[in-house]
């Protein structure tokens, strides 16, 4: 199976989030979505991270409660579920 490449990461403070789903619209390469059987502590569905994260910062930069720690790579990596990332 080939690699998705990926060129960021994000930190989601998921018990900070109240679910509002602005994060899920502003993701542009569509790697967010929001959780539909998990809930936080304070009973608000969150946004989970899929493969292919650019770290773009369109989810801080819409978030109101600030759950989002964004990481670019300084290059592409690979990631695969074989191998991990690369």
């Amino acid at each position: 199976m080939t690699g998705q490449t990926i060129r960021g990461t994000v930190v989601i403070d998921t018990e900070a989030c109240k679910g509002c789903d602005l994060c899920i619209d502003a993701c542009k390469p569509g790697v967010l979505a929001m959780t539909t059987d998990r809930t936080n502590t304070r009973g608000y569905r969150f946004p989970e991270l899929l493969v292919g994260c650019t770290g773009c910062r369109a989810c801080a930069d819409v978030c109101p409660d600030f759950c989002f720690q964004v990481y670019r790579f300084n290059g592409a990596r690979t990631w695969s579920p074989e191998e991990g990332l690369r």
